[in-house]
């Protein structure tokens, strides 16, 4: 309790009673401190700004470009530093988020904050003016009141004084002695006056001193400390709020750094290795033994042999070490204008076949264009059965559209399809006798070399009929069957049919079972679905279901936005499209 008195006693108003000007000048430079502070903030919010554009064109700068060859093969160094990008371009995110939140949380609070601070100044200086004003007019007043008595009072001694000689004097009349007296008299009044006037503005003046300096000023000072004390703790407040900003953003500065290390943790240097190896592998097999050549047996044929050899065993050296995929482009750049098949080559300057690449990148080429059009195969199937259904349920309901213009794109789709399709079948012929020519390189029979320095023909010229037997007969290999049917159509299409075609839809097997338990035991369900939404079947093919039911997912979503799926009601086995996004699939794994 003493120390809460002791506090509140201590103040300016009691302690500084006489220094009214230096604590004008002492808030003034309280206050220019703190807008200071505040341009400091502004200064270090666009601070933070440069930094973050700069750390967002450092990116740019060196954002490695994009290459078709480098995604296929994606160095992890690369790989690395590309996630390395990523996280700086983050921490820049949170420099403009820290510049953001200085601006709006700080800066524009501490610019309040010193508006308000200058205006409390002015009011309580302008009130403290008004009182100290006052008072030195009350002052003045005071010092008047007292000159006047001071000289009234001297005239009254000098009356007195006078009138004493003048009644001493005998030589005086008795009317001059009776006129000094008169004069004593009224110089005595007029002392008495001025000293009640002087005593009245002397108490006056001291109740208004006392009231000036023991509650007026000391509550204008006490308003200065109290705004003063307000900097301070805003100066305290602005200081915190400035760090929160940095401590709001640190986790995920964190985490971008935990981001870097993980990235560099991710370099592997036998993956990179493995991938210089795919990359630049020809296929070709190491060139053989040169053989001897004895000068003292001239043999002609061995001479043509032995040339032949070189001739091949460099051409081979030449291709696996020296020719890259550029020399391999300026070479049919050059020789192109000769030839009449310009339409074969591809848009990197390779023909349709990549035959012009060494065995390994051209398997890999194909493998590459053969993923490509079954992918082009899928998308256009799927394309043609959305299309399929669409004709269906205009046919159904002539309202919703016209089937003819549907039935125009879906001539156009199947013809896509027919075209992808014979070019996928040419391209895995193509990779199968890739393949083949590889595993016949790469057979010990192969290799073998005789005596005179010849290989043997014998295993080559049968592979080699063997593969033209191959291309004249034109048969379908496990691998193509497979890629096809994939991408077989669908039984609403009318392309082709399958197990998954509606009963009594005039489509698909002749030999379709009637709607029971025995016909679905064969068509196993792929999982289970809840109907996220009510939905009403308005078109054929289509049933209705409610919120909440659990069906059974019989053929998944083609792309076109409907999934196959089927109930057991009262009525039996019920099956039948519903929108995809009406529903929450949990299929079997």
């Amino acid at each position: 309790m003493a120390a809460q008195e002791i506090e509140n006693g201590t103040t300016w108003g009691k302690e500084l009673w006489d220094q009214y000007d230096n604590l004008a000048t002492h808030t003034q430079k309280g206050i220019d401190f703190f807008e200071r502070f505040g341009n400091f903030i502004r200064d270090r919010s666009a601070i933070e700004v440069e930094y973050a554009l700069k750390l967002r064109r450092l990116v740019k700068n060196y954002q490695p470009k994009k290459s078709k060859e480098d995604e296929e093969n994606e160095f992890s160094t690369l790989i690395a530093f590309k996630n390395v990008l990523k996280e700086v371009a983050d921490l820049a995110g949170q420099r403009e988020v820290v510049a953001e939140n200085l601006q709006n949380q700080v800066l524009q609070g501490i610019m309040l904050l010193s508006k308000i601070l200058r205006e409390e100044r002015k009011k309580a200086l302008t009130q403290g003016a008004g009182l100290t004003q006052s008072l030195h007019t009350q002052i003045g007043t005071l010092d008047r009141a007292k000159r006047s008595y001071e000289k009234a009072f001297r005239e009254a001694e000098k009356a007195i004084e006078s009138y004493h000689k003048a009644d001493a004097d005998f030589h005086l009349s008795r009317a001059d002695v009776e006129k000094q007296r008169v004069n004593m008299n009224i110089r005595n009044s007029q002392s008495e006056d001025a000293k009640s006037e002087y005593a009245n503005q002397l108490q006056i003046t001291n109740k208004q001193q006392q009231q000036h300096y023991q509650i007026a000023l000391p509550e204008v000072f006490n308003k200065l400390q109290e705004l003063d004390e307000k900097r301070t703790r805003g100066m305290k407040e602005f200081i915190k709020r400035a760090a929160d900003v940095e401590y709001e953003v640190s986790p995920i500065i964190a985490r971008c750094l935990e981001g870097m290390v993980k990235a560099a943790d991710s370099i592997n240097e036998k993956d990179d290795s493995m991938i210089v190896i795919e990359k630049y592998q020809s296929g070709f097999q190491p060139p053989g033994d040169i053989p001897f050549e004895d000068l003292s047996k001239p043999d002609p044929d061995a001479a043509n042999n032995s040339q032949t050899h070189n001739s091949s065993t460099g051409l081979n050296h030449m291709t696996g070490k020296g020719t890259t995929k550029d020399k391999l482009k300026k070479r049919v750049g050059i020789f192109g204008i000769f030839t009449g098949n310009k339409n074969n080559l591809t848009t990197d300057g390779l023909k349709e076949d990549f035959s012009d690449l060494p065995p390994t990148q051209r398997r890999k080429k194909l493998t590459a264009k053969v993923q490509e059009l079954q992918q082009k195969v899928a998308q256009e199937q799927a394309a043609s059965d959305g299309l399929m259904k669409m004709k269906g349920v205009y046919e159904a309901n002539s309202m919703l559209g016209d089937p003819r213009t549907v039935e125009e794109q879906l001539n156009e789709s199947v013809n896509r399809l027919d075209r992808l399709r014979h070019e996928l079948l040419r391209y895995q012929k193509l990779l199968e006798q890739a393949n083949n020519q590889t595993l016949i390189q790469h057979s010990p029979q192969s290799n073998r070399v005789i005596q005179n320095g010849q290989r043997s023909s014998r295993h080559s010229n049968g592979s080699s009929n063997h593969e033209n037997s191959h291309e004249d007969n034109g048969e379908d290999h496990p691998d193509d069957a497979g890629s096809l049917s994939s991408s077989s159509a669908s039984p609403e299409s009318g392309l082709g049919t399958s197990h998954t075609s509606l009963p009594g839809s005039g489509q698909g097997s002749t030999n379709e079972q009637p709607m029971n338990e025995e016909y679905y035991e064969a068509d196993a369900p792929l999982g289970t679905c809840r109907a996220l939404y009510p939905f009403d079947a308005t078109s054929e093919g289509s049933i209705p279901m409610s919120e909440g039911e659990e069906l059974q997912v019989i053929e998944v979503d083609q792309g076109d936005g409907w999934t196959r799926v089927r109930r057991y009601s009262s009525k039996g086995w019920e099956e039948g499209f519903v929108p995809t996004s009406y529903i929450e699939c949990t299929l079997y794994a």
